[in-house]
């Protein structure tokens, strides 16, 4: 089906408002309307950026029905911008099925790119980078997790991780136990931000480490291969 519409994806700052480009700020001013993993957040965005622009929601929770809904606004011919909370749409955030949807439509699609927490902190790591794996966030489910950190212990790639901060001292304990203490890893705190960490050392001490200081703000690991 053909159609004139068009879903920008707009990669935006993962902490530092100075990184969003004038290209984003051009994106966002040019389109008819934005869906959002979190209207709050994006509106921040558009306020320091002086763009106005409606938002709707779309996240995990609800992503699977407004779709239907950003669809038909590529049908009619709208220019439609996806945005994420930080970072780019659809790597481990809201993004696939509006793409998918629009390779339905007929539609075009482009990207503004930008900031990345994954390869962010992969340049910092110290680590090869020629080939790495992105693994996003470790399953919850015990039996899940146990199979996945499996397949990660023989990883001859560098492995990216994101974590909560919430889960993060359970998940390096788990990672030490299944890929030794003696890997290195790279811990990268609220990347860009002003309280910017980046902590180096075994998945041992680590695990150590982020058991007696309190985990706050938003974690990117990076594991040397095996």
């Amino acid at each position: 089906m053909e159609s004139s519409g068009t879903l920008v994806l707009c990669a935006t700052p993962i902490g530092n408002l100075g990184d969003a480009s004038p290209r984003l700020r051009e994106a966002l001013a040019g389109a008819a309307v934005g869906y959002a993993e979190d209207t709050r957040r994006s509106a921040k965005l558009l306020n320091a950026l002086g763009v106005s622009l409606p938002l709707r929601s779309f996240f995990v929770g609800n992503e699977a029905v407004r779709v239907g809904e950003l669809a038909e606004r590529l049908r009619r011919g709208e220019t439609v911008a996806l945005l994420t909370d930080a970072g780019v749409p659809a790597i481990s955030d809201p993004g696939f099925l509006a793409v998918r949807a629009a390779l339905e439509q007929g539609a075009r699609i482009t990207i503004i790119p930008g900031p990345s927490a994954v390869t962010a902190a992969l340049a910092v790591s110290g680590f090869p980078s020629e080939r790495f794996v992105f693994d996003g966030y470790l399953p919850r489910s015990a039996g899940a997790r146990s199979r996945r950190l499996q397949a990660l212990a023989t990883e001859s790639r560098t492995i990216v991780l994101f974590a909560s901060p919430f889960r993060l001292g359970r998940e390096l304990e788990a990672l030490t136990a299944a890929l030794g203490g003696d890997r290195r890893v790279l811990v990268a705190r609220e990347l860009t931000k002003l309280h910017e960490e980046l902590w180096r050392g075994s998945l041992a001490e680590a695990s150590q480490h982020w058991q007696q200081t309190k985990p706050r703000g938003e974690f990117t690991l990076v594991i040397a291969p095996a």
